[in-house]
C-alpha cells in the first residue's frame, strides 16, 4: 500500500454504518431521540445549578462542567453522523477532521481530569465532614477546574500533533467520526517511536486518573464501614454512588477503545462502542445524577411551579 500525503487540499471519507445500509434510517430515528434527551437533560443540569442556590456548592460545580462536557462532546460527532446517515457524500475536510479529533481527545481528556476532581470532592464530603467547606474552597475549585480543562487541551494538542505528523496510507476512515485509534489503523509505519510516546500520553490522561480515583473510593468505602447508622451508610454511598457508575461508564469504555493494541482494534466493534460513549454515556449522565438525588429534583419542581404561577 502506498503512502499518501494528505495534503490541505485533500481530505477523508467517513465510511459510517454504510456497510450497513439496512442499519442506517433505524441509527437515525434512534440517534435523533438519544441526542434530544441528551441536549434536555444535560443543558436542565446546567440551568437548575445556575437558578438554584441550593446547588451553588462544588458538587453541582462540577457536575455543571461535567453535562457542559457533555454536550459539547455529544454536538462535536453527533450532527455529522445525522447527516452522514442521510447523505450519500460522507466527505470531511483536512481541516474538519483534525479539528474534530482535537476536540474529542479534549473534551475526552478534561473529563477524565474532571472525575478525578469530582472524586475528590467525595472523598471530602464523606472523610472530612468539618472540615469541607474549608477544603473545598470556591478558589481551590475554580482551579481544580481550570487545571482539568488546561490538562485535556494540552494532552490533546500533543496527541493530535503526533498523530498528524505520521504518514497516512488512504483516505478512507472506517468510522462515523476521526477518532484516534482509526488513525492508528490508517497509519502506514510507526515512525521514531510515535506510537508509543503517543500510547504513553494516553496511558497518563487514563490509567493515573483512574488509580487516584480507586484510591479516594478506597478511602471513602474504610471511613463508611465504620459508620454504625444504616442511614449514614445509606447517606454516604448515595453522595459516592451516581460518580461510581459514571466513572465505570467512561474509564471501561475510555480504557477499550484508547489503550488496546493496534493490531487487535477492531473498527466494526469501535464504531458501536463509540455510539455507547459518544450518545449513550452522556444521555444516561443527567439520569444517574438526578435519578435519586432529592435537591436536583426539588430545584427542578421549584422551577417548573415558578413557570407554572408566571404563565
Amino acid at each position: 500500500m502506498g503512502i499518501f500525503n494528505i495534503s490541505f487540499g485533500e481530505g477523508f471519507i467517513l465510511v459510517g454504518f454504510s456497510d450497513w445500509p439496512q442499519l442506517e434510517f433505524l441509527l437515525f430515528i434512534y440517534i435523533s431521540i438519544f441526542y434530544s434527551f441528551t441536549l434536555l437533560g444535560n443543558t436542565t443540569i446546567i440551568i437548575l445549578s445556575r437558578l438554584d442556590p441550593r446547588l451553588h456548592t462544588p458538587m453541582y460545580f462540577f457536575l455543571s462542567h461535567l453535562s457542559f462536557l457533555d454536550l459539547c462532546y455529544t454536538t462535536s460527532t453527533v450532527p455529522q453522523l445525522l447527516v452522514n446517515l442521510q447523505a450519500h457524500d460522507q466527505a470531511i475536510s483536512y481541516g474538519g477532521c483534525v479539528a474534530q479529533l482535537f476536540i474529542v481527545l479534549a473534551l475526552g481528556s478534561i473529563e477524565s481530569m474532571l472525575l478525578v476532581v469530582m472524586a475528590f470532592d467525595r472523598y471530602a464530603a464523606v472523610c472530612r465532614p468539618l472540615h469541607y467547606t474549608t477544603i473545598m474552597h470556591p478558589v481551590l475549585c475554580l482551579s481544580l477546574a481550570a487545571a482539568s480543562w488546561l490538562g485535556g487541551l494540552v494532552n490533546s494538542l500533543v496527541q493530535t500533533g503526533l498523530m498528524m505528523a505520521k504518514p497516512l496510507c488512504g483516505r478512507h476512515l472506517n468510522h462515523f467520526f476521526c477518532e484516534m485509534p482509526v488513525f492508528l489503523k490508517l497509519a502506514c509505519e510507526d515512525t521514531g517511536g510515535t506510537e508509543t510516546k503517543m500510547f504513553v500520553a494516553r496511558a497518563v490522561i487514563l490509567v493515573f486518573p483512574a488509580v487516584l480515583i480507586l484510591g479516594s473510593y478506597a478511602h471513602i468505602g474504610r471511613v463508611v464501614l465504620k459508620v454504625k447508622s444504616m442511614a449514614g451508610r445509606r447517606k454516604a454511598l448515595g453522595t459516592c454512588g451516581s460518580h461510581l457508575v459514571v466513572v465505570s461508564l467512561f474509564y471501561g469504555s475510555a480504557i477499550y477503545t484508547y489503550l488496546q493494541p493496534k493490531g487487535s482494534y477492531s473498527e466494526n466493534e469501535g464504531k458501536f462502542v463509540a455510539l455507547f460513549y459518544t450518545i449513550i454515556t452522556p444521555m444516561l449522565n443527567p439520569l444517574i445524577y438526578t435519578l435519586r438525588n432529592k435537591d436536583v429534583k426539588g430545584a427542578l419542581w421549584k422551577v417548573l411551579r415558578r413557570g407554572r404561577e408566571s404563565g
